[in-house]
């Protein structure tokens, strides 16, 4: 089945598809990272209670996801 277009669904739809927003959220989130470690850049994660800086080598994302 496949997911109807956002046209199809009211707001109040779209607000309450959780399962849709969280997909949304982990794709973007995985972008993110992918662009920081393309661009060498570190990011900031919060791990025992403090920040903590990952270097751009070190950030965990697929490598072949198709992206150029």
């Amino acid at each position: 089945m496949t997911e109807p277009l956002d046209s199809d669904l009211t707001p109040a739809q779209r607000v309450d598809d959780i399962p849709r927003i969280l997909r949304a959220l982990r794709l973007a989130v995985q972008e993110a990272l992918w662009r920081h470690r393309l661009a060498g850049n570190p990011v900031a994660i919060w791990k025992d209670g403090r920040v903590k800086w990952v270097q751009p080598e070190d950030i965990p994302v697929p490598e072949d996801e198709g992206r150029a």
